[in-house]
């Protein structure tokens, strides 16, 4: 029981970690080699090539709320994701034997719905559309790990009971 507590702790970490990297860093796009893009890469923050702008002077205005959204979103994921971390540390330490991490299960869901609202806007809004001009970076596709991640963690501390 040690052993799963720490692999799902391990991997929590690991979460948060991605989560951190996939809403800072700019390489949600990235532009295809020869091709008729104008920047390097594009991200929910800036759009990069060699210097890097506001993304909002590379997307159509129409989208700009679609943008803003998917910004609120994963800092939203963020901030849920280490409340449920810390969650898990003081429930470890104050839940009586037996019972279920009720509360960083439901913020580990919450979670996994924020991920799933900004990575399905994104890729709604930005990503298909771009295709014959970009193709999925690396954070793109850190959050849809991110997003798998959190829902097995988030059933896993549903159903795990404190031994």
């Amino acid at each position: 029981m040690l052993v799963l507590l720490a692999g799902i702790f391990v991997v929590h970490i690991a979460t948060v970690i991605m989560l951190f990297v996939a809403t800072i860093s700019n390489v949600w796009l990235q532009a295809l080699p020869g091709g008729t893009a104008t920047s390097g890469s594009l991200g929910i923050w800036l759009a990069c090539s060699g210097t890097c702008s506001s993304i909002f002077g590379s997307i159509p205005e129409e989208n700009h709320p679609s943008m803003r959204a998917i910004e609120a979103f994963m800092i939203l994921a963020i901030i849920f994701s280490c409340f449920a971390l810390c969650s898990f540390i003081g429930q470890l330490f104050m839940l009586e034997k037996g019972c279920r991490f009720y509360i960083t299960g439901a913020l580990m869901l919450v979670c996994w719905l924020c991920i799933m609202i900004a990575v399905s806007i994104y890729t709604a809004r930005f990503a298909n559309a771009n295709l014959s001009q970009y193709y999925h970076g690396y954070c793109f596709i850190l959050t849809w790990i991110c997003f798998v991640f959190s829902f097995i963690i988030g059933i896993l501390y549903l159903v795990l009971r404190k031994k």
